[in-house]
Order: C-alpha cells, then structure tokens, then sequence
C-alpha cells in the first residue's frame, strides 16, 4: 500500500471518529478550505460553513457507524477518490428513538503540500 493510500486512510477513520464523537471541528478539519458536502435531504454545505453544518447535523442526531473502504484510487499525487459504505445506528436527539443507519459514499480527495490529503467533495445516499 502506497504512502497516499494509507494517508487517505487516516483521514477516513479521522472523519469516522469525527461522526462517532458528534466533533463538527474535527468532521470539518478533514475537508479542503472549499470543500463541499452534499447530504441526502440536507442541504450543500461548502468551506466556511463544514463546521457549522457539521453541528447542526449534530444537534439533531448521534452517530454510532463503521466504515468500509470498496475502492480507493490515487490517481495523482494530488487527486484521489474512495468509494465507501456506512453501517451503524443512529439516534435522534429530541426523541432518544434508535435506527439502523446505512450510506453508500463518494469521496473526492485532494493532496496538498501543506496539509496532506483533504476531502475535496463528499456525497452520500441510502442504498435503499
């Protein structure tokens, strides 16, 4: 496995453990100044806004998910995208009611001199 494989495989378990704390700092650190994130129902929310869409996702629900990695390519030293899957439970705040909770992902990633590899663009959606 090459240096950017097990460095983008850092930054995955450093975004799944930012889900699984419910850390809208941390869930934003992993992103690209411009990066965007695109939710299924929610809407797009791009750079200086991660963090604070972050926490309102996170004032809704807590997370409890694993995820597993279907296909990493590193296509340049500075270009890289992941295909991933999410299962766990999820728990809405306001009511304590517990779900199962399953996503398919795309990561887009971007290498940077400065601060390694970076989430570019995320997008997820059910796969029902």
């Amino acid at each position: 496995m090459s240096t950017h494989e097990n460095q983008i495989r850092d930054l995955l378990a450093t975004y799944e453990r930012s889900l699984n704390a419910s850390d809208a700092d941390l869930a934003a650190s992993c992103y690209t100044s411009d990066g965007v994130f695109m939710p299924t129902t929610l809407p797009t929310v791009t750079g200086p806004e991660m963090a604070n869409g972050y926490r309102q996702i996170f004032d809704a629900i807590r997370l409890d998910v694993t995820f597993t990695i279907d296909e990493l390519v590193v296509a340049t030293d500075e270009t890289a995208h992941a295909l991933t899957r999410s299962n766990g439970t999820q728990t809405v705040i306001a009511t304590g009611e517990q779900s199962a909770e399953s996503n398919r992902e795309i990561f887009l990633f971007q290498g940077t001199n400065n601060d390694g590899w970076k989430i570019a663009r995320y997008m997820f959606n059910k796969p029902e």
